[in-house]
């Protein structure tokens, strides 16, 4: 789960993480007057979205006056943002976040985030503040260091030193740098994040830290146990299809493609979505509905998939352990004669119950299809959604291509995998 940079900001106060004065307005008027209650020669509006890059894209703005605070407000409220972190159709702007403007010395990044190799903690730390972190970590590797934080000890002084040695800063500054860590460690614990980013954490003039921008992510399976982070969700910067499918307790990605797919088990997703593309088709989404589902959630499911315009054919690729077969048969049914559907259904099914879910699938007078195994449903998807009665060949990467001989070459086993040993 994301949140708003205004609300991060709130949460680095609670934990004496320090930031610039400043606060939030939803009209041009309300934004005019947060900034007359700052004493600054300056202000920075900020439009506020769930992505980053705001600033390439006209999301931020200096004002030298009342007059073009509200002037600013007003041209980014209502409108819809497109960075290179957001889809072509961009996110809507419903609030900005107004604050003092800061006298920058020095820009540096900083961050913390699990780890999932060395299973701890880490804090990342770059003197290459306000640009993005990739693209430093795949040019200039060298001025990004990791630090990993033992569970037992948490920050220690001396990585502390180690980060600020990185970051080039004095003895006074490496005091401030290891109380804002010591408060993103805690809040990160406290809250259940999965991620805290802070590009960038400046140096005034006056050899202040503040961190300038705030980014929080939290664990999804966590929210619930936080009611005041819960709070903080705004549906408005989700993608609607993903936000309705959480209502339903069903793992939705939007994906661009045009064949829904519909399956129980993300490792099972993945790899009927693999088997799509490696056919020449597109998936539209990734669907989980779970190992526990019903007749419902699999209408519902459905519904979700076909609220989608760009689909023109439907992949449910079911195995049946905990969830039986004839169930989903007749979520699926159900879905399909409520909503009308004249695009194509592609159904494997296997597992519990299978022979009886199979037959009300072909005894439904509906048109589905039925295929034998992944491989044929994959095939019979793509060709019923190209529509002309074949199926593109796909071009595949050179490792993967049939050699004059119809076969692949040999691959070597390791030892231990040699047939006979």
């Amino acid at each position: 789960m994301n949140i708003h940079e205004y609300q991060a900001k709130q949460l680095f106060r609670d934990f004496a993480v320090p930031v610039p004065q400043g606060d939030v307005a939803t009209s041009s008027e309300q934004a005019r007057r947060v900034a007359q209650g700052l004493t600054s020669p300056g202000w920075v509006v900020k439009a506020q979205i769930h992505a980053g890059a705001r600033g390439k894209a006209g999301g931020v703005k200096v004002a030298r006056s009342l007059d073009e605070v509200k002037d600013f407000s007003a041209a980014m409220l209502g409108t819809r943002l497109v960075t290179h972190q957001t889809d072509s159709k961009g996110l809507p702007v419903n609030s900005v976040w107004i604050e003092e403007a800061s006298s920058i010395k020095n820009e540096f990044y900083l961050s913390l985030l699990v780890d999932r190799e060395t299973e701890r903690l880490i804090f990342i730390a770059s003197a290459a503040g306000g640009m993005d972190i990739e693209a430093v970590a795949a040019e200039t590797p060298e001025k990004i260091v990791r630090v990993p934080v033992h569970p037992a000890a948490g920050p220690q002084p001396y990585q502390c030193r180690q980060i600020a040695a990185t970051l080039g800063l004095g003895k006074d500054q490496q005091s401030q740098l290891q109380n804002i860590m010591a408060g993103l460690y805690e809040l990160f614990l406290a809250k259940d994040c999965s991620q805290i980013e802070i590009n960038p954490l400046i140096a005034t003039e006056d050899g202040q830290l503040l961190a300038l921008d705030a980014k929080i992510n939290f664990d999804d399976n966590a929210v619930a146990l936080h009611p005041d982070i819960a709070a903080m969700r705004d549906a408005a910067q989700e993608d609607a299809k993903e936000a309705e499918a959480k209502q339903f307790d069903l793992n939705y990605i939007t994906l661009g493609g045009n064949i829904g797919c519909m399956v129980n088990g993300a490792g099972l997703a993945m790899a009927t979505m693999d088997m799509v593309k490696l056919k020449g088709g597109a998936p539209a989404n990734f669907l989980d509905v779970g190992g526990g589902t019903n007749k419902d959630k699999v209408k519902e499911a459905f519904k979700l998939i076909l609220s989608d315009g760009c689909i023109k054919a439907v992949l449910v690729n079911i195995f049946g352990g905990i969830v039986k077969c004839d169930v989903i048969a007749a979520g699926i049914l159900a879905a399909v004669e409520e909503m009308h559907l004249t695009i194509p259904v592609v159904v494997r099914l296997e597992g519990t119950n299978v022979e009886q879910g199979l037959a009300l699938l072909k005894n439904s007078g509906l048109g589905l299809v039925t295929a034998e195994d992944l491989n044929d449903a994959a095939e019979q998807a793509v060709k019923l959604a190209v529509g002309d009665g074949s199926s593109p060949s796909p071009t595949l990467p050179p490792f993967l291509e049939v050699g004059g001989g119809g076969s692949l070459p040999p691959v070597a086993l390791p030892p231990s995998l040699e047939v006979g040993k």
